[in-house]
């Protein structure tokens, strides 16, 4: 399979398990799961045929590992915008996790903190270059830290999908460390 067919079937894959399941007629558990031969199948009767073999190198070959198999079911590994528990539990987080994000951002950022907009959480790495990455796809990229350490002493619950993303509800402004002329936002 092209690069062009992985990345498209990578998007359509992500609209209908995160966002829009309903869209080719796909109920997910309150998991998020969904029987891979049942996606196959509606994406086929919408018009977007691909095959098992496809789809496992999708979701082999994803960087991000956007998605996971267990057996005969399929689910994205965090970033939805429909309902779902994906069942991960709480965990202790490292002192600080970072955050991509772009300059024209900063000002609602610093007022109000982070916010999962129309997801159910803020994502967050483990690492600056992976924050780089994300913050790039809207534009140049401003890394800011978050003291996630002080924020679980604080009573903030975290939580880690199962590609390595940091999840929480939100990163109030004050546990947020803005890069400025010497200081890497750390």
């Amino acid at each position: 399979m092209d690069e062009r067919r992985t990345v498209k079937v990578s998007k359509y894959l992500s609209r209908h398990l995160r966002h829009q399941p309903e869209r080719i007629g796909l109920t997910p558990d309150s998991g998020g799961w969904v029987e891979i031969g049942a996606l196959i199948a509606a994406a086929g009767a919408h018009g977007f045929p691909f095959t098992r073999e496809e789809l496992d190198r999708v979701v082999a070959a994803n960087d991000k590992q956007r998605f996971v198999i267990d057996g005969t079911r399929i689910r994205a590994s965090q970033g939805h915008s429909i309902e779902v528990d994906l069942g991960l539990p709480p965990v202790t987080p490292p002192p600080y996790l970072f955050h991509g994000t772009v300059a024209r951002s900063l000002d609602a950022i610093r007022a109000e903190g982070l916010k999962p907009m129309n997801r159910h959480d803020v994502h967050l790495s483990a690492d600056r270059e992976t924050a780089t990455r994300v913050g790039a796809r809207r534009g140049r990229p401003v890394v800011l830290g978050v003291d996630a350490g002080a924020m679980h002493r604080d009573g903030h619950v975290f939580h880690v999908s199962a590609n390595g993303v940091w999840l929480t509800k939100a990163v109030p402004p004050r546990y947020l460390r803005f890069p400025g002329p010497t200081d890497d936002g750390r």
